[in-house]
């Protein structure tokens, strides 16, 4: 006799999205480094697709996250700790990402001995770190910081003589020392104020300049991220102006520099990671470049931690199709698989379109940074990051939502990562320059670098070629630039337009067919607010047998 089945069977629900090759899995990213000139690392890539796509790494995202770092201001007797306590998989997931070279790998020429530079090693790296925010996004902030922090050490000799052998090390050593006696080190950034946000000028701390060269930092930091790094890029006054200063944890008699952590910020999602609000109190730094040419010299820092948000984001919107499509494929509903609805598979199909542009667009940006004696790739850099991050960073929650929505209940809850990733993604939109600064970022680049324009507008105008759609989106920027009166209220239009065009040109050239069309006739001729509309003709099952995780 058989028995009776009970109200715990498990029937009808898709298997756990776990143990999957997110980068043999993932056909848009594999076509993006290869297409963008990192393909040599395809087979690094690859092993890492399966560690970061691992049962182990995802668990270690979820136990990071639900297990947020905690502040030790004091010890029991009263005397100043100011250390920031992480979770074992906190510190396993920075292991992982740093023994991949995510926090340094763009910067081997400068080891010692040197190392020769990869081709592509920017594109590469993107690859991997659009994995890494899979894994877990959290422990990517002091990874990109330390790799962006490269370019303003290197502005002044000395300092970059003194810090990078350690830094460029694949060593992750987060014990609370100084950096001459650890295998390796990490940079953060303190740039913001509470008195002025995004207004890096208005900063208020005070840098006093000392007898042997040096500065005593007194202030009050708004945001500083990754509070346990070894150092810091810090923006301050001096007598010149804003100057930008690294400012070590210990001083080079072994003491603890006057860093004083007021308290960590309780934020929506990025739970992982610890940010802090800071009081230096005299606190010794020394000098990056020259004084009052610290905004120009932090914004090499921060030019690279624009790519990483844009990357990260397509990385995570990637995540989410894939768990929506996963679930969509093995979901039963109304007697056949929810992946087999046509108003599911319209769906899905739409969202793997912003996808596909995401990657194209976040990796295109990646080649420009390769290529930087290149006046043409110098000018796509200059102007598409400011464009890049916008568009990709603000589509990006919305998509997360869908996918939520398409597993229903099970996507809200916690169990599933995607509530988590709903929680995170905001944060590269806001972080590093919100909305407005990347719109206003780019109309500083026409009045101050108008070349750059010229440059990408001849590029756009080869790739549009005789595609109608192309073209006339390609006018409609034209037409905004041609009226400099309003430029300043169409700022954010600029920006997107550019985004859409630019990502429709690299899609024509070299996705598929399917893919190109439809984002072609969707995204530049279609109103529209929500997915799943404008597909009718679009041939769905090409696009979603691309994006599918579980192909064979």
């Amino acid at each position: 006799m058989t028995p009776p089945s009970t109200t715990h069977d498990v029937t009808n629900q898709s298997p756990p999205f776990i143990d999957v090759n997110l980068f043999a899995s993932d056909q848009a990213l594999q076509d993006a480094v290869a297409r963008e000139g990192g393909a040599a690392a395809n087979k690094s890539l690859n092993a890492f697709g399966l560690v970061t796509g691992s049962v182990e790494a995802f668990e270690r995202g979820r136990i990071a996250n639900e297990s947020p770092p905690r502040l030790r201001t004091h010890d029991a007797q009263g005397r100043r700790l100011d250390v920031v306590e992480y979770h074992p998989a906190y510190h396993q997931l920075l292991q992982t990402s740093i023994a991949e070279g995510l926090h340094a790998s763009v910067w081997s020429q400068l080891a010692v001995p040197p190392e020769p530079v990869r081709p592509g090693a920017n594109v590469a790296r993107a690859g991997a770190f659009y994995l890494a925010a899979q894994m877990e996004a959290g422990h990517c902030c002091p990874v990109t910081m330390t790799s962006a922090a490269v370019a303003t050490l290197r502005l002044q000799p000395d300092l970059a003589a003194a810090w990078l052998p350690k830094l460029l090390t694949r060593s992750y050593d987060p014990s609370f020392r100084p950096a001459a006696e650890k295998s390796g080190i990490t940079i953060g950034m303190g740039m913001t104020e509470k008195q002025g946000g995004t207004d890096v000028r208005a900063a208020t701390t005070r840098a006093e300049p000392t007898a042997d060269g040096a500065y005593h930092l007194t202030g009050h930091k708004w945001f500083m991220s990754a509070p346990m790094s070894d150092a810091f890029l810090i923006l301050a006054q001096t007598e010149g102006g804003p100057t930008t200063l690294l400012m070590p944890r210990f001083l080079p008699d072994d003491s603890v520099n006057a860093i004083h952590l007021q308290r960590l910020k309780d934020k929506l999602g990025n739970r992982s990671n610890a940010s802090s609000e800071v009081e230096l109190d005299g606190a010794l730094a020394w000098r990056i470049g020259e004084e009052g040419r610290g905004v120009p010299a932090i914004i090499e820092m921060v030019t690279a931690t624009r790519l990483d948000c844009a990357v990260a984001s397509a990385g995570l919107m990637r995540l989410a199709l894939a768990h929506a499509i996963h679930h969509a494929e093995h979901r039963s509903v109304f007697q056949r698989r929810l992946s087999d609805h046509p108003v599911m598979r319209q769906v899905l199909a739409d969202m793997a379109l912003d996808v596909e542009a995401a990657v194209a667009l976040a990796f295109r940006l990646a080649r420009s940074f390769d290529r930087a004696d290149d006046p043409r790739a110098a000018a796509w850099r200059r102007l598409m990051t400011p464009v890049t991050k916008y568009w990709v960073c603000k589509i990006a929650p919305a998509l997360v939502y869908e996918a939520m929505e398409c597993l229903g209940g099970n996507g809200y809850v916690e169990e599933l990562p995607l509530a988590r990733l709903y929680r995170e993604v905001p944060v590269n939109a806001i972080w590093e320059g919100s909305g407005n600064v990347m719109a206003l970022d780019l109309l500083r680049v026409l009045q101050r670098e108008p070349q750059s324009m010229e440059i990408v507008l001849e590029e756009l105008a080869q790739a549009v070629g005789d595609d109608a759609a192309l073209k006339s989106a390609f006018a409609r920027v034209q037409a905004i630039l041609h009226d400099p009166r309003l430029l300043d209220v169409r700022a954010r239009q600029l920006t997107e337009s550019l985004a859409v065009l630019a990502a429709g040109t690299i899609l024509r050239a070299h996705a598929p067919a399917a893919v190109a069309d439809a984002f072609i006739a969707t995204r530049l001729t279609l109103p529209r607010q929500t997915y799943g509309q404008g597909l009718e003709r679009a041939n769905v099952g090409a696009i979603l047998a691309r994006a599918t995780p579980n192909r064979p």
